[in-house]
Formats: C-alpha cells, sequence, structure tokens
C-alpha cells in the first residue's frame, strides 16, 4: 500500500472530535499567553487542556512531510500523506490564538519586567517552583520501578551545569542573529516539554526583554531572524525531543527536572546587574507574597493536570 493509499485509513483521534475551532482559538490564547511568562510552561497547560499529544504529533508529521518532500521516496504521495495526518482542526486555531495572544501581552509583560524586576522575579520564581512538581512527577510515575542512582546523578549534574550558565552577567549576552538564531530554536522545545517555559529559556539566555521588546514594536528584523530560528529547531530538535520522550522517556524527565532547579537562580528576586546574588530587601513581605501567588496559580494547574491524566487511565 502506497503512502497515497493509506491516508484514508489514517484514523482520527478521538481528542480531535472532542473539540471545537471556538474551543481550541481559546486554548492557543491560553498556551500563548504563559509563554510570554517565564515560569509557566505552554506544555503544562496543553496537557491541561487535552491537546498535548496532538501537538506532538502533528510537529512530527509537519517535519516528517518537508523531510518526505525533500528527500523521498514517492515524494509527494509521502509529503500530501504526513499533512493529512496534521490535525489541523486544532492546529490552526490553536497557533492563530497563540500569535493574536503573543502580540497582545508582549508589550504590558516586558513593561512589568523592567519597571518591577524585583516584584516580577518573584512572582516567576513562584511559578517555576510549582512547574517542577511536573517533570519530576512524571519521572516518578515512569514504568521503569524507582528512580536509579545513574537517574540523580544525570538530574543533579543537570542541575549544576545550568545554575553555572545561568549566573554567568548578563552582559555576556548580545541579542545579534548568532544569538537569537540558537536561542529561538531552543526555546521552540517548550512547547514539547511539559514544565519547560520558553519565556523561562529566553530569560536564561537573555533574551526574553529584546523579544518581547521586538514583538510589541513590531521590530520585523528580530522576529525574521527568530522566525527562522523556531523553523530550525522544529526541524532539528523536535524529532529528537520525540524519540527522547518515546524511548528514554524517565531520564529525559529527571534531567529536564535538575535544569528548572538549576535555573531558579535566575529568578532568584534580588540580583545586581552582574547577576550577583543580594540578601531579601525592603520588599520582602510583597515579594513573598507574589511568590505565594505565582505557586499557587501553577500548583492550580499542575493539580488539574493531574486529576485529567488519573481519569484518562482509568
Amino acid at each position: 500500500m502506497t503512502a497515497e493509499e493509506s491516508i484514508h485509513d489514517a484514523p482520527t483521534p478521538p481528542e480531535a472530535r472532542r473539540t471545537s475551532i471556538p474551543g481550541n482559538l481559546v486554548r492557543g490564547a491560553l498556551i500563548g499567553a504563559v509563554e510570554t511568562v517565564p515560569g509557566v510552561s505552554g506544555g503544562t497547560v496543553a496537557l491541561v487542556v487535552g491537546i498535548y499529544r496532538q501537538l506532538i504529533d502533528s510537529a512530527s508529521h509537519v517535519v516528517s512531510a518537508g523531510r518526505t518532500l525533500i528527500t523521498g521516496p514517492d515524494r509527494w504521495a509521502g509529503f500530501r500523506h504526513h499533512l493529512r495526518l496534521v490535525d489541523w482542526k486544532i492546529i490552526i486555531p490553536v497557533m492563530l490564538g497563540m500569535i493574536i495572544t503573543v502580540f497582545t501581552v508582549a508589550g504590558p509583560m516586558s513593561t512589568a519586567v523592567e519597571t518591577y524586576p524585583v516584584l516580577t522575579r518573584a512572582t516567576f520564581f513562584g511559578m517555576v517552583l510549582a512547574s517542577i512538581a511536573v517533570p519530576l512527577r512524571m519521572a516518578l510515575e515512569d514504568r521503569e520501578g524507582p528512580l536509579r542512582m545513574r537517574h540523580i546523578l544525570a538530574g543533579i549534574l543537570a542541575a549544576a551545569v545550568v545554575f553555572w550558565l545561568v549566573s554567568l552577567p548578563p552582559t555576556s549576552v548580545e541579542p545579534s542573529w548568532y544569538v537569537i538564531l540558537p536561542a529561538a530554536a531552543i526555546a521552540v522545545s517548550a512547547l514539547l516539554l511539559p514544565g519547560l517555559s520558553g519565556s523561562f529559556l529566553l530569560l536564561t539566555f537573555g533574551l526574553y526583554e529584546p523579544t518581547l521588546r521586538a514583538a510589541s514594536e513590531f521590530d520585523l528584523g528580530y522576529l525574521g531572524i527568530f522566525a527562522l530560528g523556531l523553523a530550525i529547531g522544529l526541524v532539528a530538535i523536535v524529532k529528537g525531543l520525540k524519540w527522547l520522550l518515546d524511548h528514554h522517556h524517565r531520564i529525559t524527565m529527571v534531567v529536564l527536572t535538575g535544569v528548572m532547579i538549576g535555573a531558579l537562580r535566575t529568578l532568584w528576586p534580588w540580583q545586581d546587574e552582574g547577576r550577583g546574588l543580594q540578601g531579601p530587601g525592603d520588599e520582602l513581605g510583597l515579594v513573598l507574597l507574589l511568590g505565594a501567588a505565582g505557586f499557587a496559580v501553577v500548583l492550580v494547574l499542575v493539580l488539574l493536570d493531574y486529576r485529567l491524566s488519573r481519569r484518562q487511565m482509568r
């Protein structure tokens, strides 16, 4: 049977039949909104609203379609086959909702980060701290049994490496094209990994505020380079991440947990201009309140995700 003939035999995912286009627009808006916040994972939201697996599978089919068109065999038949398997009823409205929301929220979020750095970092710190529960729970619930020493060592190593990386002074990172391209390519992986925020990765790379500013000011030069990086990342990373999640799920989740723990350093509320850590300041009460609020918001999402996943397993 050729790829063209097998198109008609491809089953429609049951989740796709339970979603509507207006509902998917709202889902995309939610994912886009949280992706502007360094702390809440778009992948986690996708899990909560029930479209996580469709996003992964559809992204994989888009990459396969492009590869088949270039390398074959049966280029046009294979190309059409993979595009037919993309869940367009979900992908198009979700992407549209994400784009509209990102360009709407980027300006106010950039202003908040620049005007109230201590308070915004405190809120993000609480959000990331709660988000750690997502990949950690996925690792603990894996069918391989208890965590082994190699898993724990991998998580500790990942935390240590990331802690050191985010300690580097921000002046060592300039928003040049050769920095924007790989940063955008890596950030796109956050859509596939629950618990990891694309904005959080950009914040780690020192490109969070420049990217929000470019989006709010419609800087087409910056956005064009960033979009190219996203496309490169989609091709180079999506397949690899899907393979890791399918074949080495536990250690991938453990390493992701370590990455998030180590990267918490960059969200410590009190820092000097060189990212040196400082003790609590005069706003301690408000900082604790905002940190607790951010923690609570993400905790609600994590608990919803847990309840939905348990319901689907029954």
